[in-house]
């Protein structure tokens, strides 16, 4: 119940961010559209910046559910990296796209505040792409030399493309997104996974033929 309560008030607050701004949303206001007095706010959150960060946090958790269930999940290591690499370009997509559900609209075009999301997620979304990696080198699937130098690498790749969508300068005569998109995936997928492997699947899928 406490729980619930909790949460109810960050679902609430988030709207009347999204629709007041967060300077123009009062206590007041979240007491009312929650049905609940502001004795019962403050039995939870000490006062408004509280509950702004934990929308912030709230946000930050939705931009890496995706990856995060997929790392969880029973997908052997290769197939993981490669939806993690999916995710990963599509949380870009969502914090430049502004449509009703993005992040950025979330806070009405104010990027200082969707950049605060996106550096928690960030934080997160390494956390699971060590996991992926770690998991893939134990079981003899991804090279170990490449797997220590993907986390940077693919640091930078993020970031190139977080910019160029941003500001809108992707090069002229540059692939279009979606196959630059697939060009990088594919890229590092070759480059990390151990040639045993590689020659492991292709016999398995003889065989299967046969």
């Amino acid at each position: 119940m406490v729980l619930k309560t909790r949460e109810k008030l960050i679902d609430v607050a988030r709207q009347l961010f999204v629709h007041k701004g967060v300077e123009n949303t009062t206590m007041n206001d979240i007491a009312a559209a929650s049905d609940k007095g502001r004795r019962t706010i403050y039995t939870y959150f000490k006062n408004k910046l509280e509950i702004y960060n934990a929308v912030i946090e709230r946000e930050s958790e939705r931009q890496v559910e995706r990856i995060r269930l997929t790392a969880q999940s029973d997908l052997p290591p290769e197939e993981k990296l490669r939806q993690f690499l999916i995710g990963r370009f599509d949380t870009i997509d969502d914090v430049v796209a502004y449509h009703p559900g993005t992040i950025r609209s979330l806070f009405t075009l104010d990027f200082k505040r969707v950049e605060r999301i996106r550096r928690l997620a960030i934080v997160k979304e390494r956390e699971i792409l060590r996991e992926i990696l770690h998991e893939g080198v134990r079981k003899g699937i991804f090279s170990r030399s490449q797997a220590d130098r993907l986390e940077a690498m693919l640091a930078m790749v993020f970031q190139g493309a977080y910019y160029c969508m941003i500001k809108g300068n992707i090069e002229e005569g540059a692939a279009e997104i979606g196959s630059l998109r697939r060009d990088v995936i594919d890229f590092v997928m070759e480059s990390i996974v151990t040639p045993q492997h590689h020659t492991d699947k292709s016999e398995n899928n003889t065989n299967l033929k046969q």
